[in-house]
């Protein structure tokens, strides 16, 4: 599901995070102590999250939400990054959020780094471990296995469908050993969209231990931004009036950038697009060759990753997803929130996430997607201006991140098989905790 992740507020993609590897970074704020015995006395959920990066990534945008905005009175996180791979972990370590990375690969399970990680799950002796996407929901709980824990284990889900002969092969297989492990290494599985939830349940994922929790939006991040879209024009060399029809996606065959560019080679020569993702660079050259045989170099802007999301979202015209296969794309909600009509395809629950404010078309269909383009930019400045609207009133009442975060944090400190709580819910309640941030983070 990885949709585009700007870095959050004063983060540096650029920091140098060399000879990292095997070692905690970060550390806590003062009073916190990372200890054991401390945490124990303090009363407090000592809970570590696997993820197998912190790279660009819709799972890697929760995962930072949901850390930032922990309830430090209850809890005590901590990260376990398997790859070292840490260009959107500055935000974690100026949070004071301890992150240890392992220095494995993406190629071949290193048995000296699985034992390292293992080993230090023991010393840490958390209650409770989160685990993100396939690979960190097979290598950590296994871990934690090895190690003699009986911490509780929950993964996290943020994929729907390994199409065969697009997703790798490794892949496939850590997916089907996940669905064997499932009735006994989990106790529940976090699933942040309702297709993923039935995608994986029909490959043998266990059903009762299904728990879907959809991502949520920082409505303080994303949200209308009248400049931008004469600023991002004047960056572009472009009319102020020029229709900009946007996408942001990773160079990926999930993503379907040839659909997205067929459909665009179809539209009227005035209407321009803006493209950015990693990879997404005139660099690419499988990427540009689309582009030139298309006839679309004079139209398409080609950006790469970019650190300034929100604001793209809030000055194109439309927000383009057009994946053939997602979980709960981020990218939709993000431009939504910004006041940006969006036309998806139907995977995941894009669906879901724009219900009427946007529209809806079947995948690997140019045409479909073109003649949704044409709707929406034949509508006037004021109804274009309503739909936006409601667009974002829909992320405001569906999916506000403060919500989500309680979600995750009742589902840690209760007992998943339905038992008496494992320790005190104390601290600041969701209504004081929103009240604390208001004139802070909220726009």
């Amino acid at each position: 599901m990885s949709s585009l992740l700007s870095p959050l507020p004063h983060a540096n993609p650029n920091t140098d995070y060399s000879g990292t590897s095997a070692a905690v970074i970060g550390r806590p704020p003062p009073g916190l102590s990372a200890s054991s015995s401390t945490v124990s006395r303090q009363g407090k959920l000592r809970i570590i999250h696997i993820i197998n990066s912190l790279d660009f990534g819709g799972a890697e945008t929760m995962l930072i939400n949901l850390l930032l905005r922990t309830d430090r009175q209850r809890f005590e996180p901590s990260v376990i990054a398997l790859i070292d791979n840490m260009r959107v972990a500055d935000p974690l370590i100026k949070a004071g959020i301890p992150i240890k990375v392992i220095g494995m690969t993406n190629r071949i399970l290193n048995p000296r780094k699985f034992l390292a990680l293992s080993r230090y799950l023991h010393q840490q002796q958390p209650h409770v471990v989160q685990t993100w996407m396939d690979h960190s929901n097979l290598i950590g709980s296994l871990a934690v296995r090895l190690a003699g824990l009986k911490t509780r284990i929950v993964w996290g889900i943020h994929h729907s469908n390994h199409i065969r002969g697009v997703a790798k092969n490794s892949t496939q297989m850590v997916v089907d050993a996940c669905a064997r492990l499932s009735r006994f290494l989990p106790e529940k599985i976090v699933y942040c969209s309702e297709t993923s939830a039935r995608f994986y349940t029909r490959r043998g994922f266990d059903r009762r231990r299904i728990e879907v929790i959809c991502n949520g939006f920082d409505l303080s991040r994303f949200h209308p931004d009248h400049s931008a879209r004469k600023d991002l024009r004047s960056e572009l060399g472009l009319p102020e009036d020029t229709p900009l029809i946007g996408l942001a996606a990773r160079w990926d065959p999930f993503k379907d950038h040839e659909t997205f560019l067929k459909a665009a080679a179809s539209l009227p020569h005035q209407v321009h697009f803006v493209l950015c993702g990693t990879d997404i660079t005139p660099n690419n050259d499988r990427l540009m060759t689309m582009v030139r045989r298309l006839g679309l170099v004079d139209r398409c802007h080609l950006l790469g990753p970019r650190h300034d999301v929100p604001r793209i979202h809030a000055a194109v015209d439309i927000l383009t997803s057009s994946s053939i296969s997602e979980a709960f794309p981020l990218t939709l909600g993000e431009a939504m929130a910004c006041g940006t009509p969006a036309v998806a395809t139907d995977v995941g629950d894009s669906a879901l996430i724009i219900g009427d404010t946007g529209l809806i078309v079947p995948p690997r269909q140019p045409a479909a997607l073109a003649g949704a383009w044409r709707k929406i930019l034949a509508l006037n400045h004021q109804q274009h201006l309503e739909m936006g609207q409601r667009a974002r009133q829909r992320v405001c009442q569906l999916f506000d991140l403060d919500s989500v975060i309680d979600r995750y944090q009742s589902l840690y400190t209760s007992n998943i098989n339905g038992n008496a709580a494992v320790l005190s819910t104390g601290g600041a309640d969701p209504a004081q905790r929103r009240n604390q941030r208001s004139g802070t983070d909220r726009k």
